[in-house]
C-alpha cells in the first residue's frame, strides 16, 4: 500500500480510471454484440444500423485512450467487413 501523499493520490486516480475504462469497455462490447447478433440473424438492415451505432462508441474508446487507435480501427474494420459480406450475400 502507498505511504506517500502523492502515491495515495495516484492510487485513487488509478482506481477511478480503471472503473471508468471498465464501464466504457462494457458499453463497447455491448454495441459490438448487437452487431454480431444482427449478423447471426441474417438481418442486413438491422446489422447496418447496429454498426452505425457501434462505430462512434468504438472510436470514442480510442479517442479517450481506453483502446489503442489501431485496435479500434481493426475492430471497426472487421465488423464492417462482416456486415458488408452479409449485405452482398442477401443481394
Amino acid at each position: 500500500m502507498a505511504n506517500h501523499k502523492s502515491a495515495l493520490k495516484r492510487s485513487r486516480q488509478s482506481q477511478v480510471r480503471r472503473l471508468r475504462n471498465k464501464a466504457n469497455k462494457s458499453t463497447m462490447k455491448t454495441a459490438i454484440k448487437a452487431v454480431q447478433a444482427a449478423i447471426d440473424e441474417n438481418a442486413p438492415d438491422k446489422a447496418s444500423e447496429a454498426l452505425k451505432a457501434a462505430i462512434p462508441v468504438i472510436d470514442g474508446m480510442a479517442s479517450k485512450g481506453t483502446l489503442h487507435k489501431n485496435t479500434a480501427s481493426r475492430k471497426v474494420s472487421r465488423l464492417t467487413k462482416r456486415v458488408n459480406a452479409l449485405a452482398s450475400a442477401k443481394a
